[in-house]
């Protein structure tokens, strides 16, 4: 593409930086909302260590969600505008779940007994609110806010599907970071799972070319349809591979990592397939890169907070990560 000049390629290279900023979000947020739409079924002495394997990472995990928002708004200000116009309502609502959710992971360690259940209950609501309103906000956005009944009831089908696919990575977390009988129950609560994510993943695959004509081209026409043939595939491959992981002993030990390894996998294929049906949009059939970005000289100076910014982000959530690998033991605050 030897027209793509640095001033032309500049969008390009923020709107990868916003998608992978989302998608970072999505998988490393999403296994701790999981655990949180998992607690109700988790014993008190359950329940600590189920935040304890979250503690050190799921306040950070968020800064993904602040980065790739702040890129909309500075890259490309017009989709920032058209995009939370649209989920304005959705939007607030996951903001009030997230907040619930923080206010919650704090308060249960200082409330009595009486009240840390609740405090519980109220981590349990925000972690599935934030979850259902991030599925609308993903439907709608895909689905390029059209009107029409069949666009709400798509969104509404995504709402219910991506906490089920957070409550599948989050169970699979607990897997890996856990040990005893709640490794036993994380394993029995991801075979739960499994099967609802699976089922809604397929209905929406198949809805998503029904109310996009866009995505309907891409998907359907040559040679297109070829290249894109292995995402589904090997998605489907992945999601085999963790049903028939979790049947057996081998993820209670040496391979406990591997099913959450796999949802990585099925997460960023369902990306790959999602940037290639709506490039070179930012809001499908409304807005395209070009259209939506910000001056080049506004770029060209963003671009260096942004060299600043992410290496910091990538290297702390590195490094977290690092410190805090292995099994999760007893929860302690200072």
């Amino acid at each position: 593409m030897g027209w793509l000049t640095f001033d032309t390629a500049l969008p390009v290279i923020f709107m990868a930086l916003m998608g992978a900023s989302m998608l970072i979000y999505v998988i490393s947020d999403g296994y701790d909302l999981g655990v949180g739409m998992l607690m109700h079924r988790a014993t008190d002495v359950e329940k600590d260590v189920m935040v304890a394997s979250i503690g050190p990472f799921w306040d950070a995990n968020e800064t993904w969600l602040v980065l790739g928002i702040g890129i909309l708004l500075v890259a490309f200000p017009k989709a920032h505008g058209l995009v939370l116009g649209e989920l304005y309502l959705p939007v607030t609502l996951m903001l009030i779940g997230l907040t619930l959710r923080g206010a919650a992971f704090d308060f249960r360690v200082k409330a009595k007994d009486t009240h840390k259940r609740t405090w519980d209950r109220l981590f349990f609501a925000g972690s599935t609110l934030a979850s259902m309103a991030q599925g609308w906000m993903l439907g709608r956005y895909v689905s390029g806010f059209g009107t029409g009944w069949n666009y709400p009831l798509f969104a509404g089908a995504i709402a219910l599907a991506l906490p089920m696919a957070y409550v599948l990575m989050g169970a699979t977390w607990l897997v890996m970071k856990t040990e005893g009988p709640l490794q036993e129950r994380a394993v029995h609560w991801a075979r739960i799972a499994w099967a609802p994510m699976v089922c809604g993943l397929a209905l929406i695959s198949m809805a998503t070319p029904w109310v996009s004509t866009t995505v309907r081209e891409r998907w359907f026409t040559l040679p297109g349809i070829i290249a894109l043939s292995a995402i589904p595939l090997t998605t489907l491959l992945s999601l085999l591979a963790v049903r028939g992981l979790l049947r057996t002993r081998l993820v209670r030990g040496p391979l406990c990592w591997l099913p959450f390894v796999l949802l990585i996998l099925v997460f960023v294929l369902g990306f790959l397939g999602l940037a290639y049906s709506i490039y070179p949009f930012v809001v499908i059939d409304q807005l395209t890169i070009w259209q939506a970005a910000s001056s080049p000289a506004a770029l060209k100076v963003i671009l260096v907070g942004v060299c600043i910014a992410v290496p910091a982000i990538a290297g702390y959530t590195v490094f977290s990560y690092r410190v805090f690998r292995g099994k999760t033991g007893e929860l302690r605050y200072a």
